[in-house]
């Protein structure tokens, strides 16, 4: 199934003003154990390929005193894209398909694995947290233990850039990725020529858990063979299972977001699925409610990933999105 312009539901965060936000204190965060396995299980069938990007050199950067792997893919006199990726995923997992389109379309296309992920430093001396003991401390308000927060991840992205001698860029996060992207644009506005936020989320406490569907996928999921399976299937599209505790803990340390999200002052283009269970869509209202002027672009037949079909009509979307955000900046800097 194909989508075009008309099929879309493109909510602009004028037409929410009256939506009411479900006031159950903590929802979100009760059952976020369950995101581990429900991450892995929302990409398992998902099929991408990264042959095109394993065709660049994967380089190292010294950032932050760690090591961050990275990948450029594009011309050098291009404008910028950094793209940022979800809980456990290495750069390979943003699939060549999305990463050609946005090169094709006249961008220069930096893309890294996240602390603790694929070719950038590990933390694995660290150990695995102890998930239900740290939710328990979350709840009763104590501090998560977790080796770094989503701030030291936002940091690494800026420190990245530093270090490949971009001045700004365009930046997309999916998931976590999207997360650590509105870090980056709240705290480092000057790098930031546009923002675009893919299935992601502020961390709310108000905001509503993954959906009993997709709590009831988990359950054929997370035992015994099934579970093994699955891990495996996750390595082999590159991501890195043992990172996935330690980052999942970053996100609950560093908690709700919102009052930075709100100071966001790019150009700002929200995307969400109608069918993410995992991160239900009313995460993706509420960040675009938060930013002034965001576009919310919500896509039938989406989840927690990207569908094939659905890929052309996103990648037009993010395009345009910075192609206008391109413009306005060119004749602010005419103006001066």
């Amino acid at each position: 199934m194909k989508l075009g312009r008309d099929d879309l539901l493109i909510i602009v965060k004028k037409t929410m003003s009256r939506h009411r936000w479900p006031q159950n204190g903590n929802s979100m965060r009760k059952p976020l154990f369950l995101l581990l396995l429900l991450t892995l299980a929302s990409f398992a069938n998902a099929e991408f390929a990264s042959d095109y990007i394993v065709e660049h050199p994967l380089k190292i950067a010294l950032v932050n005193n760690i090591e961050i792997a990275y990948r450029e893919i594009g011309k050098p006199e291009n404008p910028k894209v950094l793209m940022i990726m979800g809980l456990g995923a290495s750069n390979r997992v943003h699939g060549d398909n999305m990463v050609r389109g946005i090169e094709q379309a006249g961008f220069q296309v930096l893309i890294y694995d996240n602390r603790d992920t694929g070719g950038s430093t590990r933390f694995d001396s660290w150990g695995q947290p102890t998930i239900w003991w740290q939710l328990l401390k979350d709840q009763l308000g104590f501090t998560v233990n977790a080796p770094y927060t989503l701030d030291d991840m936002s940091a690494d992205a800026v420190g990245l850039l530093d270090a490949v001698g971009y001045e700004d860029a365009h930046i997309i996060g999916f998931s976590m990725g999207g997360m650590i992207a509105q870090q980056v644009a709240a705290q480092y506005p000057q790098r930031v020529r546009s923002l675009t936020s893919v299935m992601s989320t502020t961390f709310a406490k108000h905001l509503p858990p993954p959906t009993k569907e997709a709590r009831e996928r988990l359950t054929n999921f997370a035992s015994g063979e099934a579970a093994k399976q699955l891990s495996q299937a996750m390595r082999d599209r590159g991501f890195y299972p043992e990172s996935m505790p330690r980052q999942l803990m970053a996100i609950f340390k560093t908690g709700d977001r919102s009052d930075e999200v709100k100071t966001i002052a790019v150009k700002t283009l929200v995307i969400h699925g109608e069918d993410d269970g995992l991160i239900p869509p009313t995460h993706g209202e509420h960040t675009a409610e938060l930013i002034e002027s965001a576009e919310l672009v919500i896509f039938p037949g989406m989840g927690h990933n990207v569908p094939e079909d659905i890929l052309p009509s996103m990648l037009e979307r993010m395009i345009s999105h910075m192609k206008t955000a391109d413009f306005a900046v060119g004749t602010t800097e005419s103006h001066h």
